[in-house]
């Protein structure tokens, strides 16, 4: 992201609008506040951002009891990645005392397709130890609006 962000802001009259949420990376603030022509969505993560940002996320699950999955989330994605294929190196036994403080897994649906990642929710679900607890259809215009309204602030900021 930092590489991306640095090669793209050399022309200071692109915009440049960073869809990340705020606790995605532990110095967001101090890399976008580097660029005068950077502006961030306001969410939290992405799961905020599916929500409409603004810390949604946080005014439904201040106490963070639930695990979201979305198709993003989904295990094959999550093995990909680094900072989350660890998840599935722990045994069934560690991975149930990890996430036995949540009370189960709310899945948002993003895209309307969520009934082909069944055996992948099944998979999570068993290697959690967690119960899905209800299917929310989301759509995409959460996201839709968070970036639209970092469109306005770039624009205001660039001109």
């Amino acid at each position: 992201m930092v590489r991306a962000i640095e090669e793209c802001s050399k022309d200071k009259l692109r915009g440049i609008i960073v869809v990340y949420g705020d606790v995605c990376h532990p110095n967001m603030e101090g890399i976008i506040g580097k660029y005068g022509n950077v502006i961030k969505v306001d969410a939290l993560n992405c799961i905020d951002c599916l929500l409409g940002g603004h810390g949604r996320l946080l005014k439904i699950d201040p106490d963070h009891y639930y695990f979201y999955l979305s198709p993003g989330w989904m295990p094959s994605n999550l093995k990909m990645d680094g900072r989350f294929s660890r998840l599935f190196d722990w045994s069934r036994k560690e991975a149930k005392r990890n996430f036995s403080k949540l009370k189960g897994i709310i899945l948002l649906d993003s895209l309307g397709d969520l009934d082909e990642f069944r055996d992948e929710i099944e998979e999570f679900r068993n290697h959690a130890g967690l119960s899905v607890l209800k299917k929310r259809v989301v759509g995409i215009d959460g996201l839709k609006d968070v970036v639209l309204e970092a469109m306005k602030k770039l624009k205001d900021v660039l001109t």
